[in-house]
């Protein structure tokens, strides 16, 4: 996840943005923060769906099979 720094940083440029607006190089950094903080989410969101396992009432696996595919795909990554 984005380090407290930078999530602090973002918020700052959010209020600024509302209150008076944005210079172009604060706003290229708005966006580059937003950016790195998504890519964290998302990534952070994947390992999670990956960890997941769906059964039915009966106890057999009903898992998706583009889930059970995508963590085929992901068992010999490390991130």
């Amino acid at each position: 996840m984005l380090h407290q720094d930078k999530l602090n940083r973002i918020n700052q440029l959010a209020k600024k943005a509302k209150e008076s607006g944005l210079t172009l190089s604060e706003a290229k950094e708005q966006k580059e923060l937003r950016a790195e903080y998504l890519k964290g989410f998302r990534n952070s969101f994947k390992n999670q769906l990956h960890s997941v396992t769906v059964v039915d009432e009966e106890g057999t696996d009903v898992t998706p099979e583009a889930l059970k595919e995508s963590k085929k795909r992901n068992n010999g990554n490390t991130h």
